[in-house]
């Protein structure tokens, strides 16, 4: 009997683990991106235009209330497309059990999610 308590102990804590690393997994993605720089290669637009200026796009995002597009916009850039997703922005660690003790058992905290925002995606070409 007491065998089998510490393999459910063992599991749950396994358990807690995964979703520790999942959990920082996701924040570790909640900062503001910028994607690499691609020229626009479109061969109908080449052909009518005849100017040898290359155009570039970028794709940048902001999350959790962070926008700084107008600075993309002063310097030239135009927004080609814009679109936004819910975005999580903070965690919360809290007990699993009500007689749990975070800071004596630390595999018994879980983390949630306590603030969404939003996450804008912008792609801009100059």
């Amino acid at each position: 009997m007491a065998l089998n308590i510490k393999k459910i102990k063992n599991l749950e804590r396994i358990k807690n683990f995964s979703q520790i690393i999942f959990i920082s997994i996701l924040l570790s993605s909640c900062s503001t991106l910028i994607k690499k720089e691609y020229p626009l290669i479109n061969s109908e637009e080449n052909i009518n235009e005849n100017n040898n200026s290359e155009k570039k796009r970028i794709e940048i995002k902001f999350s959790c209330g962070k926008d700084g597009i107008s600075k993309y916009l002063d310097d030239g850039w135009v927004i080609l497309k814009e679109d936004s997703q819910e975005k999580i922005c903070t965690w919360i660690s809290i007990p699993a059990t009500k007689d749990c003790d975070m800071e004596k058992d630390k595999g018994c905290k879980i983390t949630k999610p306590d603030k969404i925002g939003e996450e804008k995606i912008y792609l801009l070409e100059k």
